[in-house]
Formats: C-alpha cells, structure tokens, sequence
C-alpha cells in the first residue's frame, strides 16, 4: 500500500497495529502516526495502548493513552487490567479515578480489576466500597461474578450481592443465595430480613417465610415496639404472608401490633381483597377511618379490588364517588381501572364501557385491558374488538392484549380470526411470554417456565409426567 503511495488513514492503522508480531513493528507504526498527524485519533490510539499492554510495554501504552483527547471505557479497562497484572496497584487506583473525575462509567471489568487489587493487598474496607459501587451498577450476573472472587465474604458483602438480585427480579436466585449465606455460616441481621422477605412474597415461598420469621421471634426483633424500624419489619412479615395466601397469619401479626401506620392498615385490606374477602376488607377500612388515619390512593385501590373480587357493585360505586368528596382524595386512573373491572365482573359491560369513555382521566391500556379481559369472561366479541382497538393503538408491543382477544375468539368459535390475531402478532413481532410456575419444597423453590429443560432434574421430571401420561392412557 505504501510503496504504491497511498496514504493510510485513520481506519487504517488500527488493523495494521492488530498484526504487529514484534515490538519493533508497533514502534515503527507508532512514529508513522506522528508523521501523519495522527496520534490523536481515538481509534488508532485504542489500538495503539491495548499492542503495547499486549507486549507489557506499560510505560509506552501510558504515553500513548496520555496523548489521546478522548478516552472511554475500554481504554480505562485496559489500562487498569494492565497495571494490575504487573502489580503496580497504585495506578490502578488512580486511572480508576481518574476515570470517574472525567465522567467515564465502570464496567464490570474495570470493578474487577480494581478489586483484584484489594484482594491481593487485603485492604477489606475499600475493597467493600468498590463492591458497593459494583451493586449500583444492577446487573445481577455482572455482581455475582465479582461477589465470586472475594476471597473473604462478610456481612456486608452478602447483603450487597442479595440486594442486587431482588432489585433486578431474580427472586428464585434471592433465596438461594440467602440460603448460601446460612450455609457459609453468616447469622443474617434486619438488613438481610427487609430484603428477603419481599422476595418470599414474589414468590409465595411460605415456608421460606415462616422460617424468617420463627429467626426474628428466636433473635428478639419480633417484640413490638413503637420504633419505626419495627414497624416496618412487622409490615414486611405481614405482607409476606398475606401474599403467600396465608391471611390468618398476616391478621394476627396486625392484631399484635401496638403501633400501626397508614401502610399497615393497607396491607391487610389488600390481603383481604386478593383473597376474597370483601366484608373483611371493607370492615378493615372502616376501623382505619374510625382511629383516625386518613385513607390514601392505596388504600382504595386495595378495597376497590376487594369490591371487584367480592362482586360489591353497590359499594365499590359509592366509594368512588366519595373518594375525592368525602376522603379528598384524587381518584386515578388504577381506581378507575378497578371500578370498570368490578362492573365487567358483574357482566355490566355496557356500564363499564360508558365509564372507559366518559373518566375524567383519559383511559390507559391497564384499563382497557381489564374491559377486554371481562369482555372476554362473558364471551362479547363486539365489545372486546372494540377494547382490542384501544389497547392495540395505546401499547401495540403488549403480548396479554393479543392473547386476551384471540381467546375471545376462540371461545365462541371463530377460529379465523384466532389465526388472524396470531398473524398479526407475527407482523408486529409480539411474542407471548412463556408461562412461569414455582413450587416450594423443603430443598427450596423449584421454577419452571414452558418446555424448561435447565432444571438439574428436568429428565426425571420428564419422566414422571411420561409414566403419568401412560398410566391414564
């Protein structure tokens, strides 16, 4: 190329630098980049530092990286990574400094070279600060991977790296890493409780839970007390098992409570209403309003529920009408939602629709989807097309919205146009999500999802229902 006289460019030089055998080759390349005007040039200069790392030349790849105007995160990884790998720790923790003063955001890689650090020189306390930084970060796999490496693991560090996978959903991998803490001999504290707990109820593990909360009652943390923090722990285990359908339980930890806040008094009524219990939960909200504690936008979507549920038309009515008079509260568009829901329950479609229409709040798909789901209970395909159309304009990437109308379909025998919704979805490039189940036995919870073939013993598994298919044949 160069003896034809052509002149390399910037998209060049970092191919040509990639295939330099010697150090001597990437010297030469270097010099020319001078000569051209070119050493300033991010791309070029990338290449430029990560050669030299690769030849463990780190005083050339720290010029280099110096003269460039722009450096992002890959260069700041490599030059972390290197110096850590030749042991000069003390600039490791400066590049990475530098790297926030400069407004460059970590990647995993940079956290893990920098704790490589702090592992070889034992300094615990910074190395903590790091991993906390790391857990920020909210990427559950990234975070187990650098919690993995730490040599020695406290309190703290299972904390973080329990937190983190209960932020990001995985609530299976929650209980299994608390469980690895009990293993590894860890006594969990109230940090470790609040974040468990919630977990437990995602998961309706309440067998997990009652374990818990028998460790709170041993530990001394379930004596009641006026203290903000107990409150809040007797919230948690009340919601737990209100959640895990254990509502007798959830009843006598609010009855043993001195000291009840507005959340309390919610989490009952909501527990009442999900199981069923409409007298309950209205009663419930009537003993909050007589101590004196003002119902707030929870509180009625949680008793507005327990009305759907309970087929209560008369008074879920009645109390959305009082909300803002009587409660001063604003009603949203959830309560409006719950309203319309109760009235397609009770097959008052027409009603339901006129109030989608007419709510001060413009209608959100959450709202025409319950229309479309009750709809949908009581077979009317007119209606239903009609709630399609709303949802499909409002929140055309939704799968239940598609899923909701074709079993509409299908249900009074149109099965043309099943196959049509299910063409559509195709266009769109909707994909159901795959149905999830869980059974908690006394090894743990055990989740599944459609055709799951990852669970250690899916051929067992497999198996068994093959011998059950067989036997009822």
């Amino acid at each position: 190329m160069r003896n034809e006289a052509v002149v390399p460019d910037k998209f060049t030089f970092p191919c040509a630098i990639k295939g330099c055998l010697d150090v001597s080759e990437i010297k030469k390349i270097h010099g020319l980049l001078f000569k051209l005007g070119l050493e300033l040039d991010v791309f070029a200069g990338s290449a430029l530092v990560n050669c030299y790392l690769k030849f463990g030349l780190m005083e050339h790849a720290q010029v280099a990286f110096e003269e460039l105007l722009t450096r992002d995160v890959v260069l700041g990884n490599a030059m972390v990574n290197g110096y850590a790998q030749i042991g000069q720790f003390e600039m490791v923790l400066k590049t990475f400094s530098r790297m926030k003063d400069e407004g460059v955001v970590p990647s995993r890689f940079t956290v893990t070279g920098v704790l490589s650090v702090f592992a070889v020189t034992g300094e615990l306390d910074n190395g903590r600060i790091i991993h906390g930084f790391a857990m920020k970060m909210r990427n559950d796999s990234d975070a187990l991977e650098i919690f993995e490496m730490m040599s020695e693991k406290d309190i703290f560090s299972w904390n973080s790296i329990i937190s983190i996978h209960e932020q990001c959903g995985d609530y299976d991998g929650t209980l299994r890493l608390f469980n690895g803490m009990l293993g590894a001999g860890i006594q969990p504290d109230l940090v470790t409780v609040t974040i468990v707990l919630p977990a437990c109820s995602h998961l309706a593990a309440l067998m997990h839970g009652r374990e818990i909360h028998g460790y709170m009652i041993v530990s001394g943390w379930a004596k009641d007390g006026k203290d903000v923090d107990d409150v809040l722990l007797k919230n948690a285990v009340m919601d737990m098992y209100a959640k895990c359908g254990s509502i007798r339980d959830a009843h006598l930890v609010f009855e043993r409570m001195c000291n009840k806040n507005v959340a309390s008094w919610n989490i009952m009524i909501m527990g009442y209403g999900m199981h069923g219990y409409g007298n309950e939960a209205l009663e419930t909200f009537s003993c909050m309003c007589e101590v004196r504690l003002k119902p707030d936008e929870i509180a009625f979507v949680g008793v507005l529920s327990a009305c759907s549920h309970a087929g209560f038309v008369r008074q879920g009515h009645n109390l959305l009408a009082q909300m803002k008079s009587k409660y001063d509260v604003a009603p949203t568009s959830e309560h409006y939602a719950c309203v319309i829901d109760m009235l397609g329950r009770a097959g008052q479609l027409n009603e339901a629709y006129e109030l989608a229409l007419t709510m001060p709040i413009e209608a959100n798909p959450v709202v025409w989807r319950g229309f479309l789901a009750a709809c949908r209970l009581h077979k009317h395909a007119v209606l239903a097309e009609v709630a399609a159309n709303h949802v499909f304009e409002l929140e055309p990437e939704h799968c239940g919205s598609y899923v909701l109308m074709s079993n509409v379909y299908g249900a009074i025998g149109r099965y043309e146009e099943v196959s049509e919704v299910r063409h559509s979805m195709r266009q769109q490039n909707v994909r159901k999500t795959p149905g999830c189940s869980w059974i908690e036995l006394k090894n743990g919870v055990h989740v599944f999802v459609s055709a799951d073939q990852d669970h250690p013993d899916a051929y067992s598994i497999y198996a068994g229902f093959k011998l059950i298919d067989s036997s009822s044949a």
